[in-house]
């Protein structure tokens, strides 16, 4: 086969991978691609489309695991018997089960964590605790909010360690961020106009278009988002990363900071959407100090999550709303109940009051401060053709790479040699050409794996060690 014929809507709501899963799919079932019929390789197909390979690999990957297709080594995908293909229902897969079906070696993800290193006994503990029949309370709805105890904890935490300044009323916990955010939306208002960093994270961009709001992208430079840009383009709302930026890991200057809290408070509807997603982890100098807390006109709603610093699973995340919104949330879901397990909020507030969330972090700081050392010791070796930045906080580095091969056929090149890494074009609205750069994140593997991942890597890029 020459090529596919795939129409891509680039401002449709749906990702366009899962567009082109949907149209070959589609072909395969209504028989305009025969039994054995090879497909378009990654590659091509992706110059043809003008899109990342990346984005092929992952419609290529749920079309391979539900059998509509089959991989040989070394020849290619081929279209299967539609009688042979086993029914697999995606409604009830996650995203991740849907475009990561193809099995890495090593994969250096920037969302996975260490779970070797999870307190499993002290936690064991406290839900025991929390489950009794002393606790028959908690079978029932508790504040819309989130229970006093765990937002009392969560308070007294920011305050310490991040130099938040709220009370615990302002506090708003929810089951993730993305449960959050959509009201936050409606909370603003439709007539809202969102500034989101370029590149920045896409799942929440995604909630921005999914709730049909206007996402402007705004370029990220080593100072961190373009406030002057921010002050061209119209936006109302500026979601950032100060602290981290995601996925550069810059971190917004103080210049930059001053000026993006002079433009918030410069017009009534102006506002900041202010993400510390995982502001714990700096491992050089003092914490960044977070924006909630230089912020004097109310401007800026702060959000985290309990995601990096315990589990992903947990789905506890909260957001601290300036007075002028709080009263507008607490009138607009007046109905609206916490969409978290009071069992689940009183184990964390337990947990925390005891201390043991602060040693947890003062432990895993050192885990991961370790696991960074072994990743950039192994990336020294081949300074002479990679730098990297991002490496005094978080759980991911950047890389770039001083090679003529372009981001995606590098990223097929780790992938053959069974090493998954994320290029930064997935993470921007615009894909942009010159020097690679990618993602290394490093929470979730071990050491051996760190190691051996890099050198993996760089010998598939055919990188030697340093001269």
């Amino acid at each position: 086969m020459e090529m596919l014929l795939i129409e891509l809507h680039k401002d449709n709501h749906i990702p366009l991978y899962e567009q082109i899963y949907q149209q070959i799919r589609k072909d395969i079932t209504d028989g305009k691609l025969s039994v054995g019929e090879k497909l378009p390789s990654k590659r091509k197909l992706a110059e043809f489309l003008s899109i990342s390979q990346t984005t092929v690999e992952l419609s290529y990957g749920q079309l391979l695991a539900e059998g509509f297709i089959t991989s040989e080594p070394r020849k290619g995908y081929f279209v299967q018997a539609i009688e042979e293909l086993s029914y697999v229902d995606i409604v009830h897969l996650s995203p991740q089960q849907k475009w990561s079906s193809q099995k890495y070696e090593i994969d250096f993800s920037p969302g996975r964590i260490d779970t070797d290193a999870f307190p499993f006994k002290l936690w064991r503990k406290y839900a025991k605790e929390v489950i009794d029949e002393s606790s028959k309370h908690l079978l029932l709805l508790g504040h819309p909010h989130g229970d006093p105890e765990l937002r009392q904890e969560i308070a007294r935490y920011l305050y310490h360690s991040r130099g938040v300044d709220c009370k615990p009323e302002q506090i708003i916990v929810g089951s993730g961020t993305e449960q959050l955010m959509p009201l936050l939306i409606r909370l603003l208002g439709p007539e809202a106009a969102y500034a989101i960093e370029d590149p920045g994270y896409p799942l929440t961009h995604h909630v921005f278009y999914h709730n049909n709001r206007e996402a402007i992208p705004i370029a990220v430079d080593d100072e961190g988002m373009d406030v002057r840009a921010l002050q061209r383009s119209g936006a109302s709302i500026a979601y950032v990363t100060p602290s981290h930026q995601f996925p550069t890991g810059t971190v917004l200057s103080a210049a930059r900071r001053t000026a993006l809290l002079n433009w918030a408070s410069s017009k009534e509807a102006h506002f900041i959407i202010e993400d510390d997603y995982d502001s714990e982890f700096r491992y050089t100098g003092r914490p960044i100090p977070s924006l909630q807390g230089m912020d004097k006109a109310g401007k800026v709603i702060y959000l985290s999550t309990f995601s990096k610093s315990l589990m992903p699973s947990m789905r506890i995340a909260y957001m601290v709303l300036p007075p002028l919104l709080l009263d507008r949330y607490e009138k607009a879901f007046i109905h609206y109940s916490s969409t978290v397990p009071r069992l689940d909020q009183h184990t964390l507030a337990r947990f925390m009051a005891d201390g043991h969330f602060g040693r947890h972090l003062n432990r895993m700081r050192k885990v991961y401060k370790r696991k960074l050392q072994l990743l950039t010791d192994a990336l020294n070796d081949y300074t002479h053709s990679i730098s990297f930045s991002g490496d005094e906080a978080g759980m991911h580095i950047v890389i770039n790479v001083h090679s003529e091969a372009d981001e995606a056929q590098l990223v097929e090149q780790a992938a053959e040699s069974g090493i998954r890494i994320y290029g930064l074009n997935e993470y921007r609205k615009s894909p942009i050409t010159g020097r690679p750069s990618f993602l290394l994140g490093f929470g979730g593997l071990t050491d051996e794996q760190i190691t051996k991942g890099i050198h993996q890597m760089m010998n598939a890029w055919k990188i030697e060690k340093g001269r």
